[in-house]
Formats: structure tokens, sequence, C-alpha cells
């Protein structure tokens, strides 16, 4: 004979709650209960649903939203800051590594941290100009009453303008990033850049021409960066008069098509040339 549901109610609920249930014990009222009564035990990754910023990180910038957390650690932040000071005297190397590990008070093998090596330098530098941008926009003259190309103009030069202190050491970096290992990350920082200064310019376009406008800056940037590294005119002026052709150019895609082959070309010798002079047989 089936068990009494009124003493199996009593058994599973509160005394307030078991008269109620005596004359009804439907299945789920005794699972419910059953719940109740049940010692709390840690959550199960089965049983427990992640966030939607856990298992879906959102892929996109929003300036409803702060802005994304740095890539470096504090520690790692120290140690590369100390680092950069070294850059044009050692270049990114190893060597500026351990320089500023010990400048910044830790031991030699911390460099250790930085699995990629002297390329982790290279990108404290991308990040860190990059990011600066937002706090030099304020700091250019008569900005807010620029059209929109002209704000673009204004913010790359700047930007450009963050290379002064390595220009000499720039090639090497071009060369380290021109590596297979690295290829990836330094493109996706370059569109990273191209879209932070649409952005800072006051770009609002939703159509196609997001696309085109971010490819033919990010074109336009790499052509006039490696015209940096051999520009030995007063203040550049010669990149900032090549950087104004460009930009004026920028409406013809074989313009654009051709400044990227022409960044791979010189990153690839490049790269290759470095090889050479350690003494791969290449």
């Amino acid at each position: 004979m089936p068990p009494n549901c009124a003493a199996v109610a009593r058994l599973l609920l509160r005394p307030s709650t078991a008269t109620a249930t005596a004359t009804s014990c439907p299945l789920r009222a005794i699972r419910a209960a059953s719940t109740l009564v049940r010692p709390p035990t840690s959550a199960s990754p089965q049983t427990t649903p992640r966030s939607l910023s856990q298992s879906h990180p959102r892929p996109y910038h929003s300036t409803t939203h702060p802005p994304p957390p740095s890539p470096f650690t504090p520690t790692e932040s120290a140690i590369l800051s100390a680092s950069y000071a070294h850059v044009p005297t050692h270049g990114f190397t190893p060597s500026s590594l351990a320089l500023g590990a010990r400048a910044a008070g830790y031991l030699d093998i911390s460099t250790s941290i930085f699995p990629e090596g002297a390329f982790s330098l290279i990108k404290w530098h991308l990040y860190t100009q990059r990011t600066a941008l937002a706090g030099k926009k304020d700091s250019i003259a008569g900005f807010e009453s620029m059209s929109l190309t002209e704000r673009v103009e204004a913010l790359t030069w700047e930007r450009l303008m963050g290379n002064g202190e390595v220009v000499g050491r720039w090639q090497e970096a071009l060369a380290i990033m021109a590596q297979p290992t690295y290829v990836f990350a330094s493109v996706k920082e370059l569109a990273e850049l191209a879209d932070e200064i649409w952005y800072l310019a006051g770009d609002v376009s939703v159509d196609p021409t997001w696309y085109t406008k971010r490819a033919s800056l990010s074109a336009i940037y790499a052509a006039s960066e490696l015209f940096m590294t051999n520009d030995r005119s007063p203040d550049f002026s010669e990149t900032w008069h090549f950087l104004r052709r460009r930009l004026a150019e920028a409406g013809e895609i074989g313009d654009a098509t051709r400044s990227v082959r022409e960044w791979l070309s010189f990153t690839a010798s490049a790269g290759v040339n470095v090889l050479r002079s350690k003494g791969v047989p290449i």
C-alpha cells in the first residue's frame, strides 16, 4: 500500500505548510518540498548558468560600457614601462627588457613572464601609443571645428609622432613584427589603430564604408610609418607631406592596395636581413 501522503508531507515540509499539503499530495509538490529541505551544496557547473559576458565576450566597443582592461598586468606594466626607456639605445631587445626589470626593482629572470620576448615590448609601444590618442585629441588646436577628414589626418599624424623617440629602432621592430608568429597580432593592432582614429574623429557611418575607411587608413598609416623610418627632414616634414598626399588619394582603392603590398614587402625583407645578420643561412 502506498505511503500516507500527509505523513510524507510532514517529513518533508515545515510544520506551517504540512496541513496545506495533507489534503492533496501532487508529485511535483513533494519534489519541490524535498528541494527545500535538501542541505546546501556547492554550485554545480552543469546547473549554474554562466553569464552572457562569460559565455559570449562582447566583440565590439560600446560608448555605454567602460573600455576593456589593459592587456598587461601591473607587474608587466612596471617592467615594460621601465624597459621602454632603454629602447632608443638598445632597441626592442631582451637587453632592454632585462635593464627595465632591474630599473623596476625586479631580478633579470623576471623577464621570463614575457613568453613573446621582445615582441611584448613592441606590443607595449603599440598599445600605449594607440590608447594615448584619446588624450591627445583635446590638445589639437581647432579640432572640433575641423572636418572629418581633417580630424583623421590630425590624429594619424599624432600617432606617427608617437614613434619619434624610437624611430631609429623601428625598422628592427618591423622585422620582428613580420615574423610569422607575430604577423596576426601586428595586423590586428593596426586594424584597432585605424578604428580608434576614425572613432575619435567622430565617424558614425554604419554602411559598408565603415570597412573601406578603416582598410584604407590602415594601408595609409602603414605606408607613412615605413616612409618615416627613412625620413631625415626637419620635424619629419617629408612624412607629413607624404601622409597628406596619401590621404588625398584615399578614394583610389589601388593606392590602398599598393600601400599594403609595400608594407608587407618591406617588413618581409627587413625580417630576412635581420636573420641574416644573426648568421641564419637564408
